[in-house]
């Protein structure tokens, strides 16, 4: 996909899934039951384990429709490997001015993290096309509405505490999409194999933000 539309799928299901997950036959599973639940953005970080590889084989293996992005990415270089990995969006927790350079030389989305207002805006200067806060649960929603009033131009991303009871009050108070891990990826239902249950939370997940 292009940047444009990479944009159109994430602001329309307004939801990024973050997985930490070494596993590419049960991540791929994992994929599939979020995806036919309504996510279709995944985030796999680069605290993974071997994530470029990863990344890697399963850009070979999803359906055309799912966005695959790396986040946790902190310099160029390792935006530059994902990128070339089949990586659709770099995400990362902080603001690398020459990350952000490389991830729009290459025409991919960016989303650098950030907390103050002037981190926020520094970062969306130099080319941000989301600004994650993180973490957003040292903030809450109400956070969202505070920076929206005086930049209003900026997308910001929650991440950090977003869970299925609050990911909606954080769209409505003026983010254009919530980054969300564990709430959504059920560790024991992981284990235990039961798909059903990705699924069914997602499905919950994408009516509440869609509400």
């Amino acid at each position: 996909m292009n940047k444009d539309e990479v944009f159109d799928v994430i602001l329309s299901t307004k939801v990024i899934a973050v997985i930490r997950m070494a596993d590419t036959e049960k991540l791929a599973k994992v994929i599939r039951s979020v995806q036919e639940g309504g996510v279709k953005a995944i985030e796999i970080t680069m605290t993974t384990p071997d994530a470029v590889n990863v990344i890697h084989t399963i850009s070979k293996k999803k359906s055309k429709d799912i966005l695959l992005g790396a986040g946790s990415v902190l310099d160029p270089e390792t935006a530059a490997l994902v990128i070339h990995s089949g990586a659709d969006f770099v995400v990362s927790p902080a603001t690398n001015p020459e990350m952000i350079k490389l991830c729009n030389r290459y025409g991919k989305l960016v989303a650098p993290g950030a907390f103050t207002p002037t981190e926020i805006i520094s970062a969306w200067e130099i080319g941000a096309d989301i600004v994650k806060i993180f973490p957003a649960t040292s903030v809450g929603p109400k956070y969202f509405k505070d920076i929206k009033g005086p930049l209003p131009q900026v997308r910001l991303m929650p991440t950090g505490g977003v869970n299925l009871d609050n990911a909606r009050e954080f769209i409505k108070n003026g983010a254009c999409c919530v980054g969300i891990g564990t709430a959504l990826l059920d560790k024991k239902a992981i284990a235990e194999n039961n798909w059903d249950v990705l699924t069914q939370k997602a499905e919950s997940l994408i009516k509440s933000v869609k509400a």
